[in-house]
């Protein structure tokens, strides 16, 4: 089993970024998926979650309206849309696989994003 992740990097406070996460190597449709990020000298936090079926999402408060994480079964790939980003934001993020029925899970290999001026 496998994700991979891409679309990180140096951005501006206010621009926006989307990672991707393309999963191998296990059912998909399967896991709920999930991104958490650490920022430098801080625990692991969790940042949002969508579904398997039906693809019910759901966000941190302090990303919620400006997150949005979604799911394309046909790629095998889930996406975090990220409006808006601020200084504080700046961690390494990680994709997350999740099987709520055998609580099998993987992680992806992470992709720093850093917002700075």
């Amino acid at each position: 089993a496998q994700l991979v992740e891409s679309g990180g990097g140096l951005v501006q406070p206010g621009a926006s970024l989307r990672l991707s996460c393309a999963a191998s190597g296990f059912a998909f449709d399967n896991y709920a998926m999930r991104w958490y990020r650490q920022a430098p000298g801080e625990a692991r936090e969790w940042v949002a979650g969508i579904h398997t079926v039906p693809r019910v999402t759901k966000y941190a408060d302090s990303v919620k309206d400006r997150f949005t994480i979604s799911r394309d079964n046909a790629k095998n790939t889930v996406y975090l849309t990220m409006n808006n980003l601020k200084p504080e934001e700046t961690a390494v993020y990680y994709c997350n696989a999740y099987n709520p029925w055998t609580s099998n899970e993987f992680w992806g290999q992470s992709n720093q994003v850093t917002v700075t001026s």
